[in-house]
């Protein structure tokens, strides 16, 4: 399949970006804004419109390809690119991957993938991009899905079925959780616990209350047979009201692990420790000290964790129960591919991920990356309202499934 045009252009993301930083520092909200003044440089406020661009590849037949650029709800803090600029980014589409793209045969997706990610000067949201437009264009070249490409290329050997999915909450910490209930999703609340003050408490008491909240909503509204995980993003925020003390870190995420039984429990990013190797040295220590207190609680890896080779290093370290791969810090999709499987050969879980502030696109794109690698978790994405991330990528997830199922069928 020839590629005819390259076509870029700005779009919506499905949520805002936030400056970490200073929600961190204790912004106060200004209804759904904060108030003061950013403190991460390319911030102009506390919460902005999320910026996207999407890549149209222009086949010879005349169908289109497309990936969306996209960046996560907190870029610059963590080791992670800077603010996306989706005008910056529709130059470079025009002026690095057009030129190289336009009369090229595209007649799979693993090879082409890796030269276009290696293209001096791309910055990480147009990889990311690129890469699914790529994909779909050499999916569709295939006559099969994106899914089941990955599968063959990458030789898996997963059968495609979906994968189980985490929802996010934002700020409905109460609300949301209802709906997941309802809609039975495998990992929830997320719960945006970014506020020390606010969320956890000077010793963890609101969190402790609030985990004993979701845990009693579940029982309550569920039946005995839906059993789901109970996920928190920490935000650093365990390490900030224990002043860093690993021990008393672990004995609180203990307490939280015993009040979520009999639903087991997983605490993403609980404290910061301001670098990588920082991070893996504390996250290593915090899973000996949970260890030795006979704690089945899970560490997952997020900040400081967002390449290939930071998540190798992560891998080495023994530093995560789980790591969560978020797509848009790995560039080409090919690196979240190579990410999650090495998860998996670890032994580790891997978390599919991403960010609310992504596209439609994009989360499909991701959909069948997850699937074709056997992923053990995916975000529900884009957004925060839970019923638009959950129908995206569930119902992708769904259509894939019983069109590799009914080809199954006919070629067995």
């Amino acid at each position: 399949m020839r590629v005819t045009d390259v076509i870029a252009a700005p779009v919506r993301s499905g949520f805002f970006r936030d400056d970490q930083a200073r929600i961190v520092a204790g912004a106060a909200h200004d209804g759904f804004l904060y108030e003061g003044d950013p403190l991460t440089p390319g911030f102009t406020a506390v919460r902005e419109a999320g910026q996207a661009l999407s890549i149209l590849l222009v086949l010879e037949d005349g169908r289109t390809a497309v990936g969306d650029c996209a960046e996560v709800q907190y870029p610059g803090v963590g080791g992670r690119d800077p603010v996306f600029d989706s005008l910056a980014a529709q130059e470079e589409v025009e002026r690095i991957i057009a030129p190289v793209l336009i009369g090229r045969e595209i007649d799979g997706f693993r090879g082409i993938a890796g030269r276009i990610d290696a293209l001096p000067g791309l910055s990480t949201p147009v990889r990311y991009g690129i890469s699914q437009a790529l994909l779909s264009a050499a999916a569709q070249g295939a006559g099969m899905t994106m899914a089941e490409l990955i599968r063959d290329e990458y030789a898996t050997g997963i059968r495609l079925t979906p994968v189980p999915l985490y929802a996010q909450s934002g700020d409905e910490r109460y609300t949301n959780v209802d709906k997941m209930i309802l809609k039975r999703v495998d990992a929830l609340p997320h719960g945006l616990i970014n506020d020390r003050e606010h969320l956890v408490g000077p010793r963890g008491e609101l969190l402790l209350e609030y985990v004993a909240w979701v845990r009693n909503r579940i029982l309550h509204l569920a039946d005995d047979d839906y059993v789901p995980t109970i996920h928190l993003d920490l935000y650093g925020t365990i390490g900030l009201a224990f002043d860093g003390s690993l021990p008393e870190i672990a004995g609180f995420l203990e307490r939280l692990g015993r009040t979520a039984a009999p639903f087991p429990f997983r605490a993403e990013h609980p404290l910061d420790a301001g670098g990588r190797s920082e991070q893996i040295a504390a996250f290593a220590q915090l899973r000996a000290l949970l260890a030795e207190r006979g704690s089945d609680v899970q560490i997952v890896a997020d900040e400081w964790c967002n390449t290939l080779d930071d998540i190798r290093a992560f891998i080495a370290g023994r530093a995560a129960d789980m790591i969560h791969v978020k797509t848009p810090d790995l560039g080409g999709l090919g690196n979240t591919i190579d990410a999650l499987l090495e998860v998996r050969r670890a032994g580790l879980g891997a978390f599919c991920g991403g960010t609310c502030n992504e596209t439609d696109v994009s989360a499909i794109a991701t959909a069948h990356v997850a699937m074709a690698v056997g992923a053990d978790q995916l975000l529900a994405k884009p957004g925060m309202g839970v019923d638009e991330g959950v129908m995206v990528v569930g119902n992708e997830m769904a259509r894939v499934t019983a069109l590799a199922k009914r080809r199954t069928f006919f070629h067995s």
